[in-house]
Order: C-alpha cells, then sequence, then structure tokens
C-alpha cells in the first residue's frame, strides 16, 4: 500500500518556535489523550525484564523511575524490594500507576515532574531508571545531564528506548512526514535508542548497550492501526490532524504499508518484533 498524495512538512525555523516549557505542556496534553495504559499493557515483557536484568539486585536500594508512565517498571522494582520513586510530566498516567501500585500494597512516592528539571538533591539514587519514557523529552542534554545528577557516583542508570529501526521509530518517521517539523531544539526521540547518543551523553561513563525486540500481535494490520489510533495519544492526534487536513487516507496507507513491511506473519493477523535498546550507564 502506498499514499497517493505527497506529503509535506513545515520547516521549524520558518515559523516560531515554542518554547520548551510551552512544547511540554502540549506534550502533557497529547500523553494525556487516548488511554496509553492499553498501550503500556502490551509492552510489560521483554522491555521489563531486560531493564530489570540490566538492573540487577535492587533489594534496599533508592531508585528512581524517570518517565514512569503507568509504573509498569516501577511497581516491578517494588516487588523486588527496592525504595521506589516514580515521576511522570502527565498526572493521568500517575493516576493509573498509583492505582496499580495500592492494589498490590506497594509504596512508591509518586510525583509529577520534568525529567529536564528532576525535583531531587544530587546523588539522590543507586539507581535511575527509565522506559521508553525520558526519549520523548525535548532535549537530551538537558536530561542526561539531570539523570546523572541525582544519581550516586558508583551509582547505575539504566534505559530502554525504541530504535530508529524499529517499528515504533518508524513509526514516528512516517508521522513526521505529515506533520510541522519540530522545533530545532527537539531531540528526536528514536535518537535515543543509539549507541552514538548514549555515548554523546555518557561520555564520562561506562556505558554498555543491548538490543532486544517487544512483540506486538494484533488480528490484523487494520486491528493494531485502530489499537494506536484511539490509545497512543501520538498517533491519536495526528489522525486528528491529518482529518482535518484531508492527508489522514495517505498516511493511514503509510501506516498500514509499514505494517505490511514489518509483519512477521502470514495468516492475515499481525505479528512484529519491534526493536528497543538497553543502554547500562555505570557512573564513574
Amino acid at each position: 500500500m502506498t499514499s497517493t498524495t505527497s506529503p509535506t512538512t513545515t520547516d521549524s525555523t520558518t515559523i516560531p518556535q515554542p518554547s520548551p516549557d510551552a512544547l511540554k505542556a502540549q506534550h502533557r496534553a497529547t500523553w494525556a489523550d487516548g488511554d496509553y495504559d492499553v498501550i503500556a499493557r502490551t509492552i510489560t515483557g521483554p522491555p521489563i525484564s531486560e531493564a530489570l536484568a540490566a538492573a540487577g539486585p535492587v533489594g534496599g536500594q533508592r531508585v528512581l523511575d524517570v518517565a514512569t508512565g503507568t509504573g509498569n517498571l516501577a511497581i516491578e522494582l517494588a516487588r523486588r524490594g527496592a525504595e521506589v520513586d516514580g515521576l511522570d510530566l502527565v498526572p493521568e498516567l500517575l493516576a493509573v500507576a498509583r492505582e496499580r501500585a495500592d492494589a498490590e500494597g506497594f509504596d512508591i512516592a509518586w510525583a509529577a515532574g520534568d525529567a529536564e528539571a528532576l525535583p531531587y538533591a544530587d546523588g539522590s539514587f543507586d539507581l535511575v531508571t527509565s522506559v521508553f519514557g525520558v526519549q520523548f523529552a525535548p532535549r537530551a542534554e538537558v536530561v542526561g545531564a539531570e539523570l546523572r545528577r541525582v544519581v550516586r557516583p558508583g551509582g547505575a542508570i539504566v534505559l530502554v528506548n525504541w530504535t530508529p529501526e524499529g517499528l515504533i521509530g518508524r513509526l514516528f518517521k512516517t508521522l513526521g512526514a505529515y506533520l510541522p517539523a519540530p522545533p530545532s531544539y527537539v531531540t528526536a526521540p528514536p535518537r535515543w535508542g543509539t549507541e552514538a547518543l548514549m555515548g554523546e551523553l555518557f561520555a564520562d561513563d561506562e556505558v554498555r548497550v543491548a538490543r532486544a525486540t517487544n512483540r506486538f500481535e494484533a488480528a490484523s494490520p487494520e486491528a493494531f492501526l485502530e489499537l494506536f489510533t484511539v490509545n497512543y495519544g501520538p498517533v491519536k492526534r495526528a489522525k486528528e490532524r491529518t482529518e482535518a487536513e484531508g492527508s489522514w487516507p495517505a498516511l493511514r496507507d503509510d501506516l498500514l504499508a509499514l505494517y505490511d513491511r514489518m509483519n512477521a506473519a502470514t495468516d492475515g493477523t499481525l505479528a512484529i518484533e519491534s526493536e528497543f535498546a538497553v543502554a547500562t550507564i555505570r557512573r564513574k
């Protein structure tokens, strides 16, 4: 399937750029749209197990899960005996995380906050984690500095991020062809899934990057498209915008074509192994 119209993007240098704070307000609204918990429950397998393996034993450690979302990793860290703080930009996601943790009896300190300005003292944590979270903050260099700041010397940072080559990285590239270009100061989210960016952000630390995949399954490519357009804020907002502009049919065709290219199923269903990177950073 191919699109019948050519998408266009707007050069971010030709229009006034929103401030980082204004952009983060937009991000907050986007991630609150839809029902992200539905999507989050499709990524509770390898991304979480790989993060836990990279973290190692956490019993008795103080751990911060940044951009915790609905608490997938934070809850598992608490289950393993860590003293956990979970921070997210989106209060609606934290409400779901809190409800899930309370239902299991875990006492996690939830806080609404910004990955670019963590509300914690220097060296407060033994371990800082993030699973598909910090990569959506605007400025990687600011986030990287904040993550390092709040980890004690000798502590660790574990980050799980979608790669450019994987399904979600390609999904955002496809959406980007139909949407205005982001401000010039924004780091493209899939760059967080590269060894190059990890090396830049944590040049003074010991860095290891491994790759794994999360399996997405659906009754059909069309059903998978529906899952994301209803529940995943960035895709839901992209559909609404392109519908208003008349380009949704072309974007829809391009998304279905992407799913077809990556689909390993041959019986009409969908099964895609979506690549992610696991970065383990040890502060020297």
